[in-house]
Protein backbone atom coordinates (compact mmCIF):
# COMPACT_ATOMS: atom_id res chain seq x y z
CA UNK A 1 0.00 0.00 0.00
CA UNK A 2 3.01 2.05 0.59
CA UNK A 3 4.19 1.53 -2.36
CA UNK A 4 0.93 2.49 -4.39
CA UNK A 5 0.59 5.84 -2.37
CA UNK A 6 4.02 6.40 -3.52
CA UNK A 7 3.44 5.96 -6.84
CA UNK A 8 0.07 8.35 -7.06
CA UNK A 9 2.52 11.03 -5.62
CA UNK A 10 4.72 10.44 -8.30
CA UNK A 11 2.13 10.50 -10.89
CA UNK A 12 0.21 13.81 -9.22
CA UNK A 13 3.54 15.30 -8.92
CA UNK A 14 4.32 14.58 -13.00
CA UNK A 15 0.72 15.52 -13.97
CA UNK A 16 1.26 19.04 -12.07
CA UNK A 17 4.98 18.93 -14.23
CA UNK A 18 3.39 18.18 -16.99
CA UNK A 19 0.38 20.83 -17.18
CA UNK A 20 2.13 23.98 -16.73
CA UNK A 21 -0.54 26.92 -14.90
CA UNK A 22 -2.53 28.89 -17.68
CA UNK A 23 -4.20 31.79 -17.89
CA UNK A 24 -5.18 32.67 -21.24
CA UNK A 25 -7.77 35.49 -21.24
CA UNK A 26 -9.50 38.23 -19.65
CA UNK A 27 -11.07 36.86 -16.43
CA UNK A 28 -9.24 33.32 -16.41
CA UNK A 29 -10.71 30.09 -18.50
CA UNK A 30 -13.84 30.24 -17.03
CA UNK A 31 -14.78 34.44 -16.92
CA UNK A 32 -14.85 33.85 -13.64
CA UNK A 33 -11.28 35.05 -11.96
CA UNK A 34 -10.60 32.17 -9.33
CA UNK A 35 -7.57 29.97 -7.77
CA UNK A 36 -7.73 26.48 -6.97
CA UNK A 37 -4.31 25.97 -5.74
CA UNK A 38 -4.20 25.70 -1.93
CA UNK A 39 -1.22 27.81 -1.70
CA UNK A 40 -1.66 30.80 -3.70
CA UNK A 41 -0.84 34.02 -1.23
CA UNK A 42 -3.55 36.05 0.44
CA UNK A 43 -0.62 38.45 2.04
CA UNK A 44 2.29 39.94 0.43
CA UNK A 45 3.92 43.61 0.06
CA UNK A 46 7.27 45.25 -1.41
CA UNK A 47 8.70 42.81 1.34
CA UNK A 48 6.62 39.41 1.22
CA UNK A 49 5.85 37.18 -0.86
CA UNK A 50 7.38 39.17 -3.95
CA UNK A 51 8.31 36.79 -6.41
CA UNK A 52 9.68 39.50 -9.46
CA UNK A 53 8.94 42.36 -10.41
CA UNK A 54 9.21 43.53 -13.89
CA UNK A 55 9.26 46.81 -15.60
CA UNK A 56 6.76 47.59 -18.71
CA UNK A 57 6.80 50.89 -19.85
CA UNK A 58 4.61 52.94 -21.74
CA UNK A 59 0.70 52.82 -20.49
CA UNK A 60 -1.78 50.19 -21.00
CA UNK A 61 -4.78 48.38 -18.55
CA UNK A 62 -4.66 45.38 -20.63
CA UNK A 63 -4.35 42.18 -18.25
CA UNK A 64 -1.31 39.54 -18.28
CA UNK A 65 -2.25 36.24 -19.91
CA UNK A 66 -0.18 33.07 -18.98
CA UNK A 67 0.54 30.05 -21.06
CA UNK A 68 3.24 27.61 -21.41
CA UNK A 69 5.49 29.24 -18.87
CA UNK A 70 4.73 32.35 -20.81
CA UNK A 71 3.37 35.98 -19.59
CA UNK A 72 1.97 38.08 -22.60
CA UNK A 73 1.21 41.55 -21.61
CA UNK A 74 0.26 44.68 -24.00
CA UNK A 75 1.34 48.41 -23.76
CA UNK A 76 1.11 51.39 -25.91
CA UNK A 77 4.35 53.88 -25.39
CA UNK A 78 3.97 57.35 -26.42
CA UNK A 79 6.45 59.71 -28.03
CA UNK A 80 7.03 62.64 -25.70
CA UNK A 81 4.25 63.61 -23.19
CA UNK A 82 1.15 61.89 -21.99
CA UNK A 83 -1.97 63.26 -20.44
CA UNK A 84 -1.94 61.76 -16.75
CA UNK A 85 -4.36 58.78 -15.62
CA UNK A 86 -7.03 59.90 -13.31
CA UNK A 87 -7.80 58.37 -10.16
CA UNK A 88 -11.92 57.49 -10.32
CA UNK A 89 -14.56 59.11 -12.09
CA UNK A 90 -15.77 61.76 -9.99
CA UNK A 91 -13.27 64.39 -10.41
CA UNK A 92 -15.31 65.05 -14.16
CA UNK A 93 -18.30 65.57 -12.15
CA UNK A 94 -16.77 68.08 -9.62
CA UNK A 95 -14.62 69.90 -12.67
CA UNK A 96 -17.93 70.21 -14.73
CA UNK A 97 -19.71 71.77 -11.82
CA UNK A 98 -17.09 74.31 -11.64
CA UNK A 99 -17.17 75.31 -15.43
CA UNK A 100 -21.03 75.08 -15.05
CA UNK A 101 -21.00 77.83 -11.78
CA UNK A 102 -18.45 80.19 -14.42
CA UNK A 103 -21.15 80.66 -16.85
CA UNK A 104 -19.58 78.56 -19.48
CA UNK A 105 -22.13 77.20 -22.09
CA UNK A 106 -22.65 73.83 -22.94
CA UNK A 107 -20.30 74.02 -25.83
CA UNK A 108 -17.53 76.03 -24.02
CA UNK A 109 -17.99 73.23 -20.82
CA UNK A 110 -17.28 70.73 -23.64
CA UNK A 111 -14.15 72.16 -24.91
CA UNK A 112 -12.99 72.49 -21.69
CA UNK A 113 -13.39 68.63 -20.90
CA UNK A 114 -11.70 68.00 -24.09
CA UNK A 115 -8.78 69.66 -23.46
CA UNK A 116 -8.27 69.05 -20.39
CA UNK A 117 -9.68 64.41 -20.43
CA UNK A 118 -9.36 63.22 -24.32
CA UNK A 119 -5.63 62.59 -25.71
CA UNK A 120 -6.78 62.78 -29.49
CA UNK A 121 -4.70 60.50 -32.48
CA UNK A 122 -3.36 63.79 -33.76
CA UNK A 123 -1.65 65.02 -30.64
CA UNK A 124 0.28 61.69 -29.85
CA UNK A 125 2.77 59.23 -31.26
CA UNK A 126 2.76 55.56 -30.34
CA UNK A 127 4.34 52.29 -30.14
CA UNK A 128 1.68 49.29 -29.86
CA UNK A 129 4.27 46.47 -27.79
CA UNK A 130 3.34 43.12 -27.04
CA UNK A 131 5.84 41.76 -23.90
CA UNK A 132 6.69 38.04 -23.66
CA UNK A 133 8.21 37.16 -20.15
CA UNK A 134 9.08 34.21 -18.41
CA UNK A 135 6.95 33.40 -15.43
CA UNK A 136 9.00 31.66 -13.42
CA UNK A 137 11.76 34.90 -13.48
CA UNK A 138 9.38 37.93 -14.99
CA UNK A 139 12.60 38.33 -17.42
CA UNK A 140 11.95 40.39 -20.66
CA UNK A 141 11.96 36.71 -23.41
CA UNK A 142 10.74 39.10 -26.39
CA UNK A 143 9.10 41.79 -27.20
CA UNK A 144 7.69 43.44 -30.70
CA UNK A 145 5.69 46.46 -31.84
CA UNK A 146 2.82 45.33 -33.41
CA UNK A 147 2.02 49.25 -34.37
CA UNK A 148 3.79 52.39 -34.71
CA UNK A 149 1.71 56.34 -35.61
CA UNK A 150 -0.55 57.35 -34.45
CA UNK A 151 -3.38 55.57 -32.24
CA UNK A 152 -6.79 54.65 -34.03
CA UNK A 153 -8.94 57.10 -31.95
CA UNK A 154 -9.13 59.27 -28.90
CA UNK A 155 -8.87 57.97 -25.37
CA UNK A 156 -10.02 59.41 -21.85
CA UNK A 157 -7.27 59.90 -19.47
CA UNK A 158 -8.81 57.30 -17.15
CA UNK A 159 -8.74 54.63 -19.79
CA UNK A 160 -5.32 54.13 -22.12
CA UNK A 161 -5.06 52.93 -26.08
CA UNK A 162 -4.13 49.49 -25.26
CA UNK A 163 -7.79 48.38 -22.81
CA UNK A 164 -7.95 45.05 -24.54
CA UNK A 165 -6.66 42.05 -23.28
CA UNK A 166 -4.61 39.33 -25.52
CA UNK A 167 -6.07 35.83 -25.79
CA UNK A 168 -4.06 32.40 -26.52
CA UNK A 169 -5.14 29.09 -27.53
CA UNK A 170 -1.27 27.82 -26.01
CA UNK A 171 0.53 28.19 -29.10
CA UNK A 172 -0.24 31.34 -30.75
CA UNK A 173 -1.39 34.51 -29.28
CA UNK A 174 -3.87 36.97 -30.33
CA UNK A 175 -3.73 40.71 -30.04
CA UNK A 176 -6.91 42.61 -30.44
CA UNK A 177 -6.40 46.59 -30.94
CA UNK A 178 -10.08 48.43 -31.45
CA UNK A 179 -9.96 50.14 -34.29
CA UNK A 180 -6.95 49.04 -35.69
CA UNK A 181 -6.72 45.24 -36.36
CA UNK A 182 -6.10 41.69 -34.96
CA UNK A 183 -2.72 40.47 -35.03
CA UNK A 184 -1.24 37.15 -34.39
CA UNK A 185 2.27 35.96 -32.95
CA UNK A 186 3.77 32.61 -32.39
CA UNK A 187 5.29 32.08 -28.97
CA UNK A 188 8.88 33.05 -30.22
CA UNK A 189 7.31 36.48 -31.76
CA UNK A 190 6.94 35.67 -34.67
CA UNK A 191 3.67 37.48 -36.66
CA UNK A 192 1.85 35.17 -38.65
CA UNK A 193 -1.19 37.38 -40.37
CA UNK A 194 -2.75 40.78 -39.44
CA UNK A 195 -5.80 41.61 -40.21
CA UNK A 196 -6.51 45.39 -40.27
CA UNK A 197 -9.85 47.18 -39.17
CA UNK A 198 -11.75 50.38 -39.89
CA UNK A 199 -11.31 53.23 -37.02
CA UNK A 200 -15.10 54.17 -36.01
CA UNK A 201 -15.95 56.58 -34.23
CA UNK A 202 -16.17 55.80 -30.38
CA UNK A 203 -18.42 57.38 -27.78
CA UNK A 204 -17.32 61.32 -26.36
CA UNK A 205 -13.61 59.94 -27.55
CA UNK A 206 -13.38 57.47 -24.61
CA UNK A 207 -11.56 54.66 -25.77
CA UNK A 208 -12.25 51.12 -26.31
CA UNK A 209 -12.04 48.36 -23.98
CA UNK A 210 -13.45 45.02 -24.80
CA UNK A 211 -11.27 42.22 -25.14
CA UNK A 212 -11.78 39.55 -27.56
CA UNK A 213 -12.98 36.04 -27.02
CA UNK A 214 -11.79 32.65 -28.70
CA UNK A 215 -13.52 29.85 -29.08
CA UNK A 216 -12.10 26.74 -31.02
CA UNK A 217 -10.48 28.12 -34.14
CA UNK A 218 -12.78 31.39 -33.99
CA UNK A 219 -11.90 34.68 -32.88
CA UNK A 220 -14.71 37.01 -31.58
CA UNK A 221 -14.90 40.49 -30.55
CA UNK A 222 -17.59 42.83 -30.16
CA UNK A 223 -17.48 46.86 -31.53
CA UNK A 224 -20.11 48.40 -30.37
CA UNK A 225 -19.77 52.16 -31.77
CA UNK A 226 -21.29 55.44 -32.88
CA UNK A 227 -21.92 54.39 -36.88
CA UNK A 228 -22.58 50.81 -36.83
CA UNK A 229 -22.31 48.26 -33.68
CA UNK A 230 -21.01 44.96 -34.45
CA UNK A 231 -20.17 41.34 -33.51
CA UNK A 232 -17.78 39.30 -35.71
CA UNK A 233 -15.93 36.36 -36.13
CA UNK A 234 -12.60 35.55 -37.43
CA UNK A 235 -10.26 32.62 -38.72
CA UNK A 236 -7.81 32.29 -35.72
CA UNK A 237 -5.25 30.10 -38.35
CA UNK A 238 -5.68 33.23 -40.84
CA UNK A 239 -7.06 35.84 -39.95
CA UNK A 240 -9.89 35.89 -42.38
CA UNK A 241 -13.37 37.19 -41.08
CA UNK A 242 -15.77 34.32 -41.07
CA UNK A 243 -18.89 36.52 -40.40
CA UNK A 244 -20.51 40.09 -39.47
CA UNK A 245 -23.53 40.54 -37.65
CA UNK A 246 -24.69 44.46 -36.96
CA UNK A 247 -26.37 44.68 -34.02
CA UNK A 248 -29.63 46.64 -33.38
CA UNK A 249 -30.05 47.33 -29.91
CA UNK A 250 -32.81 48.69 -27.74
CA UNK A 251 -32.30 52.19 -26.90
CA UNK A 252 -33.48 54.56 -29.35
CA UNK A 253 -32.36 57.85 -30.67
CA UNK A 254 -27.99 58.48 -29.59
CA UNK A 255 -28.36 55.91 -27.18
CA UNK A 256 -28.27 53.02 -30.28
CA UNK A 257 -24.82 54.68 -30.70
CA UNK A 258 -23.10 54.20 -27.09
CA UNK A 259 -20.35 52.54 -26.53
CA UNK A 260 -19.78 49.26 -24.71
CA UNK A 261 -16.56 48.45 -22.89
CA UNK A 262 -17.82 44.64 -22.46
CA UNK A 263 -15.99 41.47 -23.26
CA UNK A 264 -18.15 39.00 -24.96
CA UNK A 265 -18.36 35.64 -23.47
CA UNK A 266 -18.33 32.26 -24.77
CA UNK A 267 -21.13 30.06 -23.06
CA UNK A 268 -21.56 26.44 -23.78
CA UNK A 269 -24.39 24.38 -22.08
CA UNK A 270 -25.91 21.48 -22.74
CA UNK A 271 -28.05 22.99 -25.10
CA UNK A 272 -25.51 24.56 -27.33
CA UNK A 273 -22.99 26.99 -27.53
CA UNK A 274 -23.63 31.03 -27.16
CA UNK A 275 -22.25 34.14 -27.85
CA UNK A 276 -23.18 36.64 -25.11
CA UNK A 277 -22.70 40.20 -25.78
CA UNK A 278 -23.31 43.09 -23.69
CA UNK A 279 -23.89 46.31 -25.72
CA UNK A 280 -25.79 49.28 -24.37
CA UNK A 281 -29.59 48.84 -23.04
CA UNK A 282 -29.48 45.15 -24.36
CA UNK A 283 -28.06 41.88 -23.62
CA UNK A 284 -27.89 39.96 -27.16
CA UNK A 285 -26.71 36.55 -27.80
CA UNK A 286 -25.64 34.94 -31.01
CA UNK A 287 -24.99 31.39 -32.24
CA UNK A 288 -21.16 30.19 -33.80
CA UNK A 289 -22.52 31.88 -36.99
CA UNK A 290 -23.83 34.75 -35.67
CA UNK A 291 -27.44 34.35 -35.57
CA UNK A 292 -29.31 36.07 -32.90
CA UNK A 293 -30.83 33.40 -30.22
CA UNK A 294 -32.31 36.32 -27.57
CA UNK A 295 -31.83 39.55 -25.92
CA UNK A 296 -33.06 41.52 -22.94
CA UNK A 297 -33.20 44.68 -22.44
CA UNK A 298 -32.56 45.88 -18.86
CA UNK A 299 -28.72 46.90 -18.73
CA UNK A 300 -26.49 49.64 -17.95
CA UNK A 301 -27.05 52.41 -21.60
CA UNK A 302 -22.53 52.33 -21.33
CA UNK A 303 -22.03 48.71 -20.15
CA UNK A 304 -18.72 47.56 -18.68
CA UNK A 305 -19.11 44.24 -17.17
CA UNK A 306 -18.05 40.77 -18.78
CA UNK A 307 -20.46 37.83 -18.20
CA UNK A 308 -19.82 34.75 -17.09
CA UNK A 309 -21.93 30.80 -16.33
CA UNK A 310 -21.80 28.38 -13.39
CA UNK A 311 -23.14 25.60 -13.32
CA UNK A 312 -24.71 25.85 -16.67
CA UNK A 313 -26.29 29.14 -15.50
CA UNK A 314 -25.37 32.63 -17.07
CA UNK A 315 -24.20 35.39 -14.56
CA UNK A 316 -25.24 39.15 -16.08
CA UNK A 317 -23.99 42.22 -14.52
CA UNK A 318 -26.41 45.15 -15.45
CA UNK A 319 -24.59 48.32 -14.29
CA UNK A 320 -25.38 51.36 -11.70
CA UNK A 321 -29.40 51.22 -11.07
CA UNK A 322 -29.63 47.76 -13.14
CA UNK A 323 -30.05 44.67 -11.82
CA UNK A 324 -27.90 41.46 -11.93
CA UNK A 325 -29.67 39.08 -13.55
CA UNK A 326 -29.52 34.58 -13.88
CA UNK A 327 -30.59 33.35 -16.83
CA UNK A 328 -31.33 29.77 -17.89
CA UNK A 329 -30.03 27.87 -21.01
CA UNK A 330 -32.06 27.93 -24.06
CA UNK A 331 -33.34 31.02 -24.27
CA UNK A 332 -34.95 32.24 -27.05
CA UNK A 333 -36.27 35.26 -28.44
CA UNK A 334 -36.65 38.82 -26.36
CA UNK A 335 -36.63 37.21 -22.79
CA UNK A 336 -36.69 41.23 -20.85
CA UNK A 337 -38.86 41.76 -17.87
CA UNK A 338 -41.64 43.27 -17.72
CA UNK A 339 -42.15 46.29 -14.76
CA UNK A 340 -41.91 44.62 -11.54
CA UNK A 341 -41.13 41.46 -12.76
CA UNK A 342 -37.87 39.27 -11.04
CA UNK A 343 -38.39 36.26 -13.16
CA UNK A 344 -40.19 34.79 -16.40
CA UNK A 345 -39.90 31.29 -17.92
CA UNK A 346 -35.66 31.81 -18.80
CA UNK A 347 -34.75 34.57 -16.17
CA UNK A 348 -33.64 32.75 -13.18
CA UNK A 349 -34.19 35.93 -10.76
CA UNK A 350 -32.93 39.04 -11.37
CA UNK A 351 -31.82 41.38 -7.82
CA UNK A 352 -33.00 45.07 -8.58
CA UNK A 353 -30.41 47.77 -8.72
CA UNK A 354 -27.79 44.76 -7.88
CA UNK A 355 -25.48 45.91 -10.51
CA UNK A 356 -22.39 47.84 -10.81
CA UNK A 357 -19.61 49.45 -12.58
CA UNK A 358 -17.11 49.63 -13.73
CA UNK A 359 -16.19 46.29 -12.16
CA UNK A 360 -16.77 42.85 -13.22
CA UNK A 361 -18.63 40.00 -10.53
CA UNK A 362 -17.29 36.67 -9.11
CA UNK A 363 -18.48 33.67 -7.67
CA UNK A 364 -16.62 31.91 -5.14
CA UNK A 365 -18.45 29.75 -2.30
CA UNK A 366 -22.13 30.01 -3.35
CA UNK A 367 -21.89 33.68 -3.50
CA UNK A 368 -21.71 35.84 -6.11
CA UNK A 369 -19.25 39.19 -4.61
CA UNK A 370 -19.61 42.31 -6.45
CA UNK A 371 -17.42 46.20 -6.17
CA UNK A 372 -18.76 49.34 -6.65
CA UNK A 373 -15.80 52.18 -8.12
CA UNK A 374 -16.56 53.91 -4.49
CA UNK A 375 -15.32 50.62 -2.64
CA UNK A 376 -19.21 49.32 -1.52
CA UNK A 377 -19.16 45.34 -1.33
CA UNK A 378 -22.26 42.98 -1.84
CA UNK A 379 -22.97 39.56 -1.66
CA UNK A 380 -25.61 37.97 -3.65
CA UNK A 381 -26.74 34.13 -2.87
CA UNK A 382 -25.84 32.24 -6.03
CA UNK A 383 -29.07 30.32 -6.66
CA UNK A 384 -32.06 33.18 -5.63
CA UNK A 385 -29.84 36.45 -6.06
CA UNK A 386 -30.74 37.79 -2.17
CA UNK A 387 -28.50 39.95 -0.79
CA UNK A 388 -26.74 38.79 1.85
CA UNK A 389 -25.04 42.31 3.02
CA UNK A 390 -24.35 45.44 1.69
CA UNK A 391 -20.97 47.25 3.22
CA UNK A 392 -18.73 49.23 2.78
CA UNK A 393 -14.55 48.07 2.52
CA UNK A 394 -13.77 51.27 4.74
CA UNK A 395 -13.28 55.03 4.80
CA UNK A 396 -10.76 56.47 2.30
CA UNK A 397 -10.72 53.19 0.57
CA UNK A 398 -10.02 55.58 -2.75
CA UNK A 399 -11.30 54.18 -6.20
CA UNK A 400 -12.15 50.28 -7.87
CA UNK A 401 -11.40 49.56 -11.21
CA UNK A 402 -9.85 46.15 -11.41
CA UNK A 403 -12.29 43.42 -10.78
CA UNK A 404 -12.56 41.16 -7.49
CA UNK A 405 -11.16 37.22 -7.73
CA UNK A 406 -11.31 34.99 -5.28
CA UNK A 407 -9.52 31.80 -3.48
CA UNK A 408 -8.98 30.03 -0.78
CA UNK A 409 -12.16 31.40 0.83
CA UNK A 410 -11.13 34.81 0.68
CA UNK A 411 -11.96 37.85 -1.93
CA UNK A 412 -9.94 40.40 -2.93
CA UNK A 413 -10.30 44.01 -4.06
CA UNK A 414 -7.75 45.75 -5.77
CA UNK A 415 -7.96 49.80 -5.67
CA UNK A 416 -6.51 51.98 -8.24
CA UNK A 417 -3.02 52.91 -5.90
CA UNK A 418 -2.39 49.02 -5.39
CA UNK A 419 -3.54 48.22 -2.34
CA UNK A 420 -5.61 45.53 -2.12
CA UNK A 421 -8.33 44.72 0.89
CA UNK A 422 -8.80 41.02 1.14
CA UNK A 423 -12.07 39.84 2.99
CA UNK A 424 -13.46 36.20 3.82
CA UNK A 425 -16.70 34.73 1.98
CA UNK A 426 -19.26 34.06 3.44
CA UNK A 427 -22.73 35.92 4.00
CA UNK A 428 -21.38 37.85 6.75
CA UNK A 429 -18.64 40.63 5.67
CA UNK A 430 -15.63 40.16 7.21
CA UNK A 431 -12.39 42.11 6.39
CA UNK A 432 -9.34 40.09 7.45
CA UNK A 433 -6.46 42.41 6.45
CA UNK A 434 -4.65 44.92 3.36
CA UNK A 435 -1.80 44.28 1.44
CA UNK A 436 0.09 47.27 -0.33
CA UNK A 437 2.31 47.26 -3.33
CA UNK A 438 3.90 50.47 -4.39
CA UNK A 439 1.37 53.54 -4.29
CA UNK A 440 0.92 53.17 -8.30
CA UNK A 441 -2.03 53.86 -10.78
CA UNK A 442 -3.74 49.86 -10.97
CA UNK A 443 -6.82 49.25 -13.33
CA UNK A 444 -6.05 46.15 -14.64
CA UNK A 445 -7.46 43.05 -13.70
CA UNK A 446 -4.80 40.52 -12.38
CA UNK A 447 -4.24 37.16 -13.49
CA UNK A 448 -3.64 33.98 -11.57
CA UNK A 449 -1.32 31.12 -13.14
CA UNK A 450 -0.98 28.07 -10.70
CA UNK A 451 -0.08 29.40 -6.95
CA UNK A 452 1.10 33.22 -8.53
CA UNK A 453 -0.53 36.03 -8.43
CA UNK A 454 0.10 38.42 -11.39
CA UNK A 455 -0.70 42.01 -10.74
CA UNK A 456 0.14 44.94 -13.40
CA UNK A 457 0.25 48.53 -12.60
CA UNK A 458 0.85 51.80 -14.62
CA UNK A 459 4.62 50.73 -15.17
CA UNK A 460 5.20 47.52 -13.53
CA UNK A 461 4.43 43.69 -13.64
CA UNK A 462 4.39 41.82 -10.08
CA UNK A 463 4.24 37.99 -9.51
CA UNK A 464 3.13 37.60 -5.76
CA UNK A 465 3.78 33.75 -4.65
CA UNK A 466 4.40 32.30 -1.13
CA UNK A 467 8.45 32.02 -0.39
CA UNK A 468 8.48 28.03 0.18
Amino acid sequence: MKILSLVAVVISLSALRAAPPEWPQFRGPDGNPTGASATLPDKWSKTENLEWTAEIPGRAWSSPIVADGKVFVTTVVTEGKSKPPQTGTDYSNEYMAELKKQGLSDAEIMQKLYERDIEMPEEVTVRFVLYCLDLKTGSVVWKTDYHTGRPPGGRHRKNSFASETPVTDGKNVYVYATGLGLFAFDFKGKQLWKTPLEALPMYLDLGAGASPALRGNVIIILHDNQKQQYVAAFDKRTGKQLWRTERKLGIPGEGSRLTSWSTPYVWTHSLRTEIVTVGPGTVVSYDLEGKELWRLNGVSPVPMSSSFAIDGILYLNGGPGQPVYAIKPGAAGDISLGKEETSNAHVLWAEPRAGTAPTSLVVCDGGIYSLTERGIVSRLDLKTGKASYKTRLGLDVGYFTSTPWAYNGKIFYLNEEAKTYVAAAGDTFQLLHTNELAPEMTQATPAIAGDRLLVRTESRLYSIRRKR
